[in-house]
């Protein structure tokens, strides 16, 4: 990945017209302003009114966001079955067996700590447990009050929930033991198993790692730029072979990160080389596969309505400093431009032209 790419645009641009223009004004006549370019293929261009955006392109890469360690809490044992790296996961799911005791997973923020059964005292795992099992359909007649306070409802929905696992009446507890279930924020995408079948199992022991089911994009941000892009800015995602898609800024990390090549023992580090961590939500098209496809995020950073504007192709460096552009039929006129747009290739023009103006512009 490119770590200079995503930098502001209006400082790129600014160097853009100049390296263009300086190639075709050599190759003129730089005596005369009324003789038509000689040597050079060019085309034309028209001064149009209409609106000149300004962006800020970021490379990045589609991946799954988050990522857990699955621990293992109950008493020691052995790993007899793991769910394989690809595996998605979801609530109620079995996420690994140890001695042939299944570990389901539920969803929430607090992690398992205790048991869970009559006569414990309240608490928000308590309200994150009867939150699932309403969620799985074992509370159908709604007697159970989601609260932090285990009830005799509680206890009856484990036991509906025991017995979709296949267990006998009498074999239904309505408790849960802290090895049987583990609790993570979202379902789970199974990308790597620390350990083999087999393997001995303690309290405390990895059992598979994974990351959630959502797509984002996580991209790197130059610090130079970090205050032209917000948390809910609106972007747009190019995917390779794909048609853009609309996407949201979610995140922008405070902690700046420089790049390990970023500094040699022949200078200092690079004061722009230093980048933060940017991620942004996106809607996939149905049946988009792609994963850890590289992508480019472009991110409108301000809007310029009702300006003139010219292909930043048409700006020759003047004599003496500034720009000027060839007149279509001969002749230069100094301009003055205004803000750039290197993605469109569009340029401002603040004075000098009026719109309708052809002007040459070097043959693409």
């Amino acid at each position: 990945m490119s770590r200079r790419r995503a930098g502001a645009v209006v400082a790129l641009a600014v160097a853009a017209p100049l390296a263009a223009g300086v190639v075709y004004a050599v190759r003129s006549d730089p005596t005369s302003a009324t003789t038509p370019t000689s040597g050079i293929s060019t085309g034309t261009a028209e001064v149009t009114r209409g609106t000149l955006t300004q962006s800020i392109q970021i490379d990045g890469i589609l991946a799954y966001t988050g990522t857990y360690a699955v621990s293992y809490q109950g008493s020691p044992g052995v790993l007899t079955a793991a769910s394989r790296p690809g595996t998605t996961i979801g609530r109620g799911g079995i996420l690994f067996r140890v001695s042939d005791a299944p570990v389901r997973l539920l969803l929430g923020a607090v992690p398992v700590y205790r048991d869970f059964g009559p006569g414990m005292t309240d608490g928000p795992d308590v309200r994150q447990l009867e939150t699932n099992l309403v969620a799985m359909g074992f509370d159908p007649d709604h007697r159970m009050t989601v609260d932090r306070h285990f009830s005799a409802a509680t206890a009856a929905a484990i036991r509906r929930w025991e017995r979709a696992w296949g267990r006998q009446a009498y074999d239904r507890t309505g408790r849960l033991h802290q090895g049987q279930i583990v609790f993570l924020p979202t379902p789970l995408r199974v990308t790597a198993l620390p350990l083999q079948v087999g393997a001995a199992m303690a309290p405390g022991a990895t059992a598979l790692t994974g990351t959630s089911t959502s797509r984002a994009v996580v991209g790197q941000l130059d610090t130079g730029a970090r205050g032209r892009v917000r948390v809910g800015d609106q972007v747009k995602v190019s995917p390779p072979d794909s048609d853009p898609i609309p996407g949201r800024v979610t995140a922008i990390g405070q902690a700046a990160t420089a790049p390990a090549d970023s500094s040699s023992l022949d200078g200092p580090q690079q004061p722009d080389a230093a980048t933060v961590p940017v991620t942004i939500s996106v809607r996939l098209p149905r049946g988009f596969t792609l994963d850890e496809a590289p992508v480019t995020v472009e991110v409108t950073t301000s809007s310029r309505p009702d300006v003139l504007l010219l292909p930043i192709a048409a700006l020759l460096a003047r004599p003496g400093g500034g720009y000027q552009v060839r007149l279509v039929g001969g002749g230069v006129v100094p301009v003055e431009p205004g803000s750039f747009d290197e993605t469109s290739g569009q340029v401002e023009i603040v004075g000098g032209l009026v719109e309708g103006q052809s002007v040459e512009v070097p043959a693409s």
